[in-house]
């Protein structure tokens, strides 16, 4: 995998898409394709379980920058331009882009587009936006126009390159029915075995599905306890008996299949 804070090639186009809850998902393509909006949106659609890709996001939650070559001075010149609602993380933006001390500027992005009672209506629906996960994820383009690389994952940025620790990480979550003396048994073993045969980084989410019965649906989950793989893709599960670890590990890609 590339680390995020690796040279950026000379000419290329970033594209970032921030949720509400300040997490980030961005791309760099040299090849300055326009497509990226909708891949970031799908990734995260699978990366938080949304019920669809959240479109509405673009363009109020987005940022672009672009480094490209004057024709009639040969200089390589750069613009950036972001939506009012994330200039707040021009540190963050100038980090990922391996550009300096550069000030963005405001995208002329229509205020009723983007107006806080607007982009708010969306809140029911997609709840997981307005969460903060501590999420910076690079999405990795390859020479297969169509296929996309598991991002790469960094603890949240202190605005410094050097301080940047990417890794890769699963994102685990499981759906329990209230905290039994049975929920709490599995939550033991499971925590165990995650600790004992994992050689990444994991973030394991509980939800009682009795408090919180939407996110189940969102998930398609029927039955408890039901573990899911929400990351790395693609998404899998295991509903009723967690007491068979190499059923697990195999979920979890730890063991060939």
């Amino acid at each position: 995998m590339k680390n995020p804070s690796s040279s950026l090639p000379p000419l290329f186009k970033g594209i970032a898409l921030f949720t509400p809850g300040g997490d980030l998902i961005y791309c760099i393509d040299p090849s300055k394709k326009n497509r990226w909006h909708l891949n970031l949106c799908a990734v995260l659609q699978e990366w938080l379980g949304l019920i669809e890709p959240p479109h509405f996001l673009v363009p109020c939650y987005t940022a672009t920058v672009d480094r490209w070559l004057d024709p009639y001075t040969g200089q390589v010149q750069t613009s950036a331009i972001a939506s009012a609602s994330v200039l707040r993380y021009q540190a963050l933006l100038n980090a990922i882009f391996e550009i300096e001390d550069l000030t963005w500027a405001i995208a002329p992005w229509s205020e009723e587009l983007c107006h806080p009672m607007v982009l708010a209506t969306y809140r029911q629906q997609f709840p997981q936006l307005w969460e903060n996960h501590e999420l910076i994820v690079r999405l990795e383009s390859s020479a297969d126009e169509g296929s996309i690389h598991p991002p790469n994952l960094s603890p949240k940025l202190r605005f410094t390159l050097s301080e940047q620790t990417p890794t890769q990480g699963y994102v685990l979550r499981l759906f329990v029915s209230g905290h039994t003396g049975a929920t709490e048994r599995t939550l033991k073993t499971l925590h165990q075995l995650l600790e004992e045969s994992l050689g990444y980084p994991y973030t394991l989410k509980v939800i009682d599905v009795s408090k919180h019965p939407e996110q189940a649906e969102q998930a398609h989950v029927s039955a408890t306890p039901t573990l899911v793989k929400m990351w790395p893709l693609p998404v899998r599960r295991i509903v009723g008996n967690l007491e068979d670890q190499d059923k697990i590990l195999n979920l979890l890609g730890c063991l060939n299949s």
